[in-house]
């Protein structure tokens, strides 16, 4: 069992432990054993076979012998215990608003609810309100949260998706008479969820190819639509597509399979302008099949500029492309750093200087430090004195010559009136802050972009962290006027972060040729809590590459020197 089953797992138990009441600080220990497991850059299997895990932060014996558990069968009969005895429809009432472990016990207890369907009845009887701690808005919020679920069902993470086609295309790759296999659909285009995974193999064997493929043990079930076309689901319960094509079709298969409706419409219109036909093999020309040798040759064919997958979505890029006025996308190689980023010193759970190692391995020239401010203290947030030993271990560390240049940040808290949670004399003394929204998410429209807008206008304030506050496939965005919330941001220079966590991909990439329009600026980041996480940040730059930014328009090409001189002329104005 990998680290990410392993991570699920653990904080699975967290989840199940809360439900029954159990001590708090067994519960948190799970979810920080689920974190510390997650966001691992080692091998967890090498780990468990070395017999250091107890090396990793906050993984006592108990839960070391849980880990090598499962690592080594891929059970533990201490969570199917537990899960047998808590019924499985609580695990889903944690995902709607205004629902924590306290009140669903209270559901099962008072009302003995079990299933959504259940809950769903009991709101429209009105038989919540009168519950301790529950009332009318509750149910309202109840309600509105299972609209929402029920909207989400069968979608999953990007990271997730694109894990598990990687693994499909390996096994692939692994049979001979499989020439190249590309992942195409969603996933190709960086959707933040998906409801599949599309493959397209090159093989002139497509019977042997598509029984090898049903044999892979990843699969759950599976089926062969035709000689070309195999169905399956996952053990994981992800749809997935295989299309195998004649090495001649290859490419015009994997187009076809890539481009959204919009998309594939735009380019089958510019084809028939030009007297050819577009289908799921590539062009033709009369009754004659045009074999061209990639994606890029068929662009070329109608006259266009090759059109990166992320842009496929029938946004104008074919017409921008057909004008040679497509950006050029950011690239990964152009990434000298990035600014959020926790350490232990509050809720992450690796220390400053393993940080700053792992972010050394990746290539960063700098890395800004920000860990959570003083009122959070669900998240360990740092009391001033805190913030000056913080503020010593950094500039011990540049004094010393230490890669990457390490930044002073905050990620501060934006109070329910918009403002912040330190004095403008602490405000001053950090390199950077991250503004971002933690908590009262029930704020309505008005109110939470006001309240976001003023923190904005504080001239300490440098980004604003996940600005709509979502959590995919968990928790919708707040209630806000990001138009005005952008207008506020660029009439205050304050840059906007694009969180690179699977879980967030926030700012919505919808939002960004609108943004651009208005002159802002983007931080990737990847919100990293552990080591591991530090590599999230590529997911961001999907998002950005979607949303159509370059270089200039993304502050982590800037170099170091250019960052700090950005920063100063910024102040200076302020000042």
């Amino acid at each position: 069992m990998d680290k990410a089953a392993v991570g699920a797992i653990l904080h699975e138990i967290g989840l199940l432990l809360e439900l029954r009441g159990e001590n708090p600080f067994k519960v948190r220990a799970y979810y920080q054993a689920a974190r510390v497991v997650e966001g691992l850059t080692e091998d967890l299997a090498e780990l468990v076979r070395t017999g250091r895990l107890g090396e990793l932060a906050g993984i006592g014996p108990a839960l070391q012998e849980k880990i090598a558990t499962l690592v080594t069968t891929g059970r533990l009969p201490y969570y199917e215990n537990l899960r047998a005895q808590v019924p499985p429809g609580l695990l889903e009432f944690l995902r709607l608003p205004g629902l924590g472990p306290r009140k669903v016990q209270v559901l099962y207890r008072e009302l003995g609810l079990t299933t959504l369907d259940e809950l769903a009845a009991a709101c429209r009887a009105h038989r919540l309100r009168d519950l301790p701690g529950f009332g009318a808005k509750t149910e309202e919020k109840i309600l509105a949260g299972l609209e929402w679920l029920a909207k989400n069902r069968g979608l999953h993470l990007w990271a997730t998706a694109a894990a598990a086609a990687a693994e499909l295309k390996e096994a692939l790759l692994a049979l001979p008479e499989v020439l190249t296999v590309e992942v195409a659909g969603s996933i190709r285009r960086a959707e933040e969820v998906v409801r599949d995974i599309h493959l397209v193999a090159a093989t002139e064997n497509p019977l042997v190819v598509g029984e090898a493929f049903l044999r892979l043990p990843l699969l759950d079930m599976g089926r062969r639509e035709t000689l070309e076309r195999i169905a399956a689901v996952l053990k994981a319960g992800i749809p997935v597509e295989l299309w195998l094509a004649h090495p001649e079709e290859f490419p015009g298969r994997l187009l076809y399979l890539t481009g959204n409706a919009g998309h594939l419409t735009a380019l089958g219109a510019r084809a028939a302008e030009l007297g050819l036909k577009l289908d799921e093999r590539g062009l033709c020309r009369g009754g004659e099949r045009l074999f061209l040798a990639s994606e890029e040759a068929i662009y070329a064919a109608l006259g266009l500029e090759y059109v990166p997958p992320e842009l496929r979505e029938g946004g104008g890029e074919v017409e921008a492309a057909a004008a040679h006025e497509l950006p050029p996308l950011v690239e990964i190689s152009e990434i000298r750093g990035a600014l959020h980023v926790h350490t232990s010193a509050s809720d992450g759970v690796a220390d400053l200087a393993e940080m700053a190692r792992t972010a050394a391995a990746l290539g960063w020239e700098y890395m800004g430090i920000a860990d959570h401010s003083q009122s959070a203290a669900y998240a360990g947030g740092l009391k001033p004195d805190e913030l000056i030993v913080q503020w010593e271990a950094i500039a011990a560390h540049n004094r010393a010559g230490g890669r990457p240049y390490l930044l002073a940040g905050i990620e501060a808290e934006i109070s329910s009136d918009g403002s912040l949670d330190y004095p403008d004399e602490i405000l001053a003394r950090f390199d950077y802050v991250v503004a971002s929204v933690h908590s009262h998410f029930h704020l309505d429209r008005a109110a939470m972009t006001a309240r976001i807008v003023r923190a904005l206008q504080n001239p300490y304030v440098t980004v604003l962290g996940h600005p709509e506050g979502r959590i995919l496939l968990e928790r919708a965005a707040y209630a806000v006027d990001m138009e005005e919330v952008l207008r506020a941001a660029a009439a205050s220079e304050v840059a906007v972060e694009i969180n690179a966590s699977p879980y967030r991909l926030d700012l919505d990439w919808r939002w960004f040729r609108r943004a651009r329009e208005m002159g802002l600026v983007f931080w990737i980041n990847p919100d990293a809590h552990s080591p591991g996480e530090l590599a999230q940040l590529p997911y961001g730059l999907n998002v950005a590459r979607k949303g159509w930014l370059t270089p200039a328009q993304v502050a982590n090409t800037w170099s170091l020197a250019e960052l700090k001189d950005r920063w100063a002329k910024r102040r200076g104005r302020e000042a």
